[in-house]
Formats: C-alpha cells, sequence, structure tokens
C-alpha cells in the first residue's frame, strides 16, 4: 500500500471529521475505506482524455419501443447514431426514484425495471465510457433508507438532518421556492427536516461517517459494473453550519477532494466531474488545488452563448472568454450548452446585468419557454433557470421569430466545439427535439418541456428523413464533431486566446499542445453576412492555410472575406 494515499486520507478524514470524531475513529474509517478498495498503488499520472472524447447526454427512456427494457433501445439508438463520433455516454440517474425525474432516489443500487438491469449498464460500458449521476446531497422520503430512519432504525440513526429549532440557518442559499424545512414526527417528538430541493428530497446528514461511507462503497460498487465516470450532482449544498449560506463549505470541498484521491488510486480511466450551477467563480472553485474535480461544468457557457445570438453581439461571452483561466494540471472544462435541467441564470451574475437578464427572460417567454424561480435567503424570489428547449431557444433573435433557427442553434454548437474542454451534447439537442408542452401538462413539471421520450421509431424516420429539420441538425453536428475529434488543437487542454474581433464576430485561437497546429475559429453572431479582417488572426506566411469546415484555402491571408450569418470558419494550418 502506498503511504502517500493512506496520509491523504487522513488529511482529508481529519479536515472533514476531525472535531467530530477521535483519532482511533478516523484511523478506522481509513482501514475501512481501504480494505474495500483493496488499492495497491495511488496513482498520480495525467488522466486520459483528448480531442476525440464528446459526450452525450441522456434519460434512460429518452427512447421507447414496445415490451422492449429502455436501455436495449438507448444502446440500439447509440450504435446507430452515436458511435463512434460520441465516446461518452451520460446516462442520468437509472434507479428507483419517487419525483424529480430520477433525482429523488428511493434504491441506489437497482436499475429501474423498465429500464433493465445492471447487466444492460455493463453492455454498455463495453462500447462507451459511462457517466452515472452520485445523487449525494438527499435521498427519496420514499426510500428504504428515510424509512428505517423514521422506524429508529439504529443503523440509519441521524442519517437525515433533523432540528428542534431552525434559528441560524436565515443565509442558507438554495435553488428552490419551497420551504427548507418540513415537520416530522419521529418517536412522538416532532422534528423539522432539511429539504434543500423539495419535500420528497431529504437532505443527507454528513456529519454522520456512516453517510459518507455508504457513497464511498456505492462509488465502488458502481465501478465494478462498469461506471469511470461521476457526476457529483449538487455537491455544493452537501454540508450544513449553523449562521452560514451552508453553500460550498470546506468540508464540502474536502468530500471532493476525498473522492477524487480515491478514483485516482482505483485507476486513472476514472473521472469525477462537479454539478455546481452558481456563480462562476464559486463554480471554478470546483477545481481545488488540482485535487477536487477532474471537471467542472462550465455553467455560464450556456446562458451567455443564447445571449449572444439573440442579441448578435459577442461582447458578453468575449469578456467572459477572456478572464476564464486556463484549466490547471489534471482539469478541464466540461462544456455543454443544453442538458436536461433548464439554462441557468445565476451563472451570469457579474457578467449580464440585471437588465439584461430580464431581456433574456422576456424573449424566452415570448418563444414559449418557461421560468424556474429560487428562494433568496431574504424569502424574495429571484429567476433560477429558463426551461426551453434549446432549438426553440433559437427560433429568433431580440426582434422577433425568424427562419434562421437552425443556422443559429448550428453555430453555438460550432463555438461550444471549438473551446478548451470536453463538449458535451444533450441528445435532444443531437436530434433537434422541440418543447413538449404535453409532458410538461401531464408532470406539471416545467422541466419537462426538455425531457420529451421518443418512439424509437418515430425518430429514426425523422433522422432518415432528408426534408426534416431533425435530420438537418443531426447531420450538420455531426460533421462538425467528426472534424474536431482529428484535430489535435481542440485538444481540451490546448492553449486558448480570444480575440477582440468587434460585437459581431467570436473568435477564438487554439493551439496543440506539441505547438504544431493551430485552429482560428471564428463565428459570425449575427443575422446578416459579416466581412472577416484575416490580418487581424495574425496567421503565419510560411503556413499553408484552410477552413477545415468548407474545406476551402485561404489564398490571401491578409483578405477580407465575408461570412454569412451565422457561419463559422475553423482555419487551420495542419
Amino acid at each position: 500500500m502506498n503511504e502517500s494515499l493512506k496520509t491523504n486520507l487522513n488529511i482529508h478524514f481529519q479536515t472533514i471529521y476531525g472535531e467530530i470524531l477521535d483519532q482511533n475513529e478516523i484511523l478506522n474509517l481509513i482501514n475501512d475505506v481501504l480494505n474495500l478498495y483493496d488499492m495497491k498503488d495511488y496513482d498520480q499520472s495525467d488522466p486520459y482524455w483528448s480531442q476525440e472524447d464528446i459526450f452525450l447526454i441522456s434519460y434512460g427512456d429518452t427512447f421507447f419501443e414496445n415490451e422492449i427494457k429502455k436501455l436495449k433501445t438507448l444502446n440500439k439508438f447509440m450504435d446507430k447514431y452515436a458511435y463512434p463520433n460520441f465516446n461518452n455516454l451520460h446516462i442520468l440517474p437509472f434507479f428507483p426514484y419517487s419525483s424529480d425525474d430520477g433525482f429523488s432516489i428511493k434504491d441506489y443500487e437497482k436499475v429501474r425495471h423498465d429500464l433493465g438491469d445492471w447487466n444492460d449498464v455493463q453492455s454498455l460500458s463495453k462500447k462507451y465510457q459511462l457517466m452515472s449521476d452520485i445523487v449525494i446531497n438527499h435521498a427519496s422520503k420514499k426510500s428504504q433508507y428515510f424509512e428505517e430512519f423514521i422506524k429508529g432504525n439504529e443503523e440509519f440513526k441521524d442519517y437525515f438532518i433533523t432540528l428542534n429549532d431552525t434559528n441560524g440557518y436565515e443565509s442558507v442559499i438554495r435553488p428552490r421556492s419551497s420551504d427548507l424545512f418540513q415537520e416530522v414526527e419521529i418517536n412522538q417528538e416532532t422534528l423539522k427536516l432539511w429539504c434543500t430541493f423539495s419535500h420528497d428530497q431529504i437532505d443527507l446528514n454528513f456529519k454522520n461517517p456512516k453517510v459518507l461511507f455508504f457513497f464511498i462503497k456505492l462509488i465502488h460498487f458502481y465501478l465494478k459494473n462498469g461506471i469511470k465516470v461521476f457526476r457529483l450532482d449538487a455537491i455544493a449544498f452537501l454540508w450544513k453550519e449553523k449562521n452560514t449560506s451552508c453553500l460550498n463549505l470546506l468540508q464540502t470541498h474536502e468530500i471532493v477532494k476525498l473522492i477524487r484521491t480515491l478514483l485516482n488510486a482505483y485507476s486513472k480511466d476514472t473521472l469525477l466531474i462537479t454539478e455546481t450551477n452558481l456563480p462562476n467563480l464559486e463554480n471554478l472553485s470546483y477545481f481545488g488545488n488540482s485535487d477536487e474535480a477532474n471537471s467542472i461544468y462550465n455553467f455560464a457557457l450556456p446562458p451567455l452563448l443564447l445571449w449572444t445570438f439573440l442579441m448578435g453581439d459577442s461582447t458578453a461571452i468575449r469578456k467572459w472568454s477572456m478572464g476564464m483561466p486556463p484549466a490547471k494540471d489534471h482539469t478541464t472544462y466540461f462544456n455543454f450548452i443544453a442538458s436536461h435541467d433548464g439554462i441557468g441564470i445565476r451563472p451570469t451574475e457579474g457578467i449580464l446585468t440585471d437588465n439584461e437578464r430580464s431581456t433574456l427572460v422576456n424573449i424566452i417567454k415570448d418563444f414559449g419557454g418557461e421560468i424556474s424561480y429560487r428562494r433568496k435567503s431574504d424569502n424574495s424570489e429571484s429567476v433560477y433557470e429558463l426551461n426551453i428547449a434549446l432549438i426553440d431557444a433559437m427560433k429568433g433573435t431580440f426582434k422577433g421569430i425568424d427562419h434562421m433557427q437552425t443556422e443559429r442553434f448550428i453555430a453555438a454548437h460550432a463555438i461550444m466545439l471549438s473551446l478548451e474542454g470536453i463538449p458535451a451534447f444533450y441528445v435532444h439537442s443531437v436530434i433537434g427535439t422541440s418543447n413538449d408542452y404535453e409532458l410538461v401538462k401531464k408532470t406539471k413539471n416545467k422541466r419537462s418541456i426538455n425531457r420529451k421520450s421518443w418512439n424509437y421509431e418515430d425518430i429514426d424516420k425523422l433522422l432518415s428523413d432528408s426534408k426534416s429539420q431533425n435530420f438537418v441538425i443531426y447531420n450538420n453536428l455531426k460533421k462538425l464533431i467528426e472534424i474536431r475529434k482529428k484535430q489535435s488543437a481542440f485538444h481540451p487542454n490546448a492553449t486558448q486566446f480570444t480575440f477582440n474581433l468587434g460585437p459581431n464576430f467570436f473568435g477564438i485561437w487554439r493551439q496543440s499542445l506539441d505547438k504544431k497546429q493551430s485552429i482560428f475559429s471564428v463565428t459570425n453572431v449575427s443575422n446578416v453576412f459579416q466581412y472577416l479582417d484575416l490580418s487581424e488572426l495574425n496567421l503565419i506566411e510560411s503556413n499553408e492555410w484552410w477552413d477545415l469546415i468548407s474545406n476551402e484555402i485561404i489564398i490571401d491571408i491578409k483578405a477580407i472575406i465575408s461570412l454569412k450569418a451565422y457561419q463559422t470558419v475553423w482555419i487551420t494550418n495542419y
């Protein structure tokens, strides 16, 4: 056993539980972890990722066929429409649940019966690197864990947060507008349960080491079943302390470090990703000192890209991009534009003004979207996220709806694919799914607008019909992905420099790690053609240059070229 691993574990547990456990209890906890993982070495080598890594994000039941387990149908879709362009698959929570479309888990160790079983998960893992959520902040009120807790089972004592007195928690920051606490009777005593998200999602008590060890065992179980990438859902809210915001606390960060240490020691092929829908600087903090998340969700990107194309102005995203630090060693950004959730507004704090955010909200309402709110510490409500399918969010500009929806949509993804980091596509973006109002009406959940389940036969027909918008979107994105995967300058950690080309363009320079390839990615973010002066890019005369997307050669590197509305060029020398 590598002694540095034991030392690191001791530091983690001392930081988390030093005021709760004595040294012998901490040593026992360390030994339990080491015995469980049976680790032989502590691997500090670089994690493996490259420009070929692309994630697809999907629910397990996004596609269905009669009488067939849905993970088998997902596998069928992946083999026909995703492979080999997508080599990583994030299956959103596939466990038995009671609410929140999978994020209120009843049993962390079972696969939902309608989806299949662990054999189906393992089958997918043979061709794709799988990512699973660790829904670590809370469990379902209908879970076996909570039921045993209520019964007074000694094994589950203090598994959930209960309070007699809620004074001192007035500054708690949370993403919902429901009441933070709900009353429950336990052993003829009325107590208050902590509910960050909903009254069906009861926050777990990580001051009880048994809870943390439960998740340590769970991660080990997932590793054995083919999961290599772990997404820590809602991790920022994990640890609670009186008279604080209960957000991003020291112990929360240390738990992330602990999990990273365990995954590093288990295999260098694992990745840890944090999901923290917070203002940009708070989100960046989850890189730690290269010792927390391998990757963080780049939450500012979706609303800023949306704002850019709705306004036809790159100023906000350019300033943000110029101020973003390069990812540290062993880390990278996780870039996405759409997900199963809405488009978060909090990450734009300090980037967009209040008036600009209000404008964005009003445009999305006009385009048929919904708005979700959160309750602030002063008990007022503020906009939390925009609920809309990304293709519908792109149906026009601030001037109104127009006919260039698809062009905007493709251009936004072209920018995402060119940025530093690993790109991730929500499956409904890849296949061009629009707002599902019927599902919203059925579930009464605004987020359902972007969570359609497709009859496989129906979407298969649309993706085979060259006249359908779904076909056009899928094939344009497929082409861009195929190009990107071959370019060393698009390595997730390749150098990035942002240009100031004026409000009509968003432009960056990427240079490969070996400095052999440069790519100048420039997008016209406006709805009319624009002239681009190539001399502003400083192309080197001794090299030959051409556009990877159009395959056109650049004859004169000092020329002024025209870019059509929403056109992207990837100008390269290699």
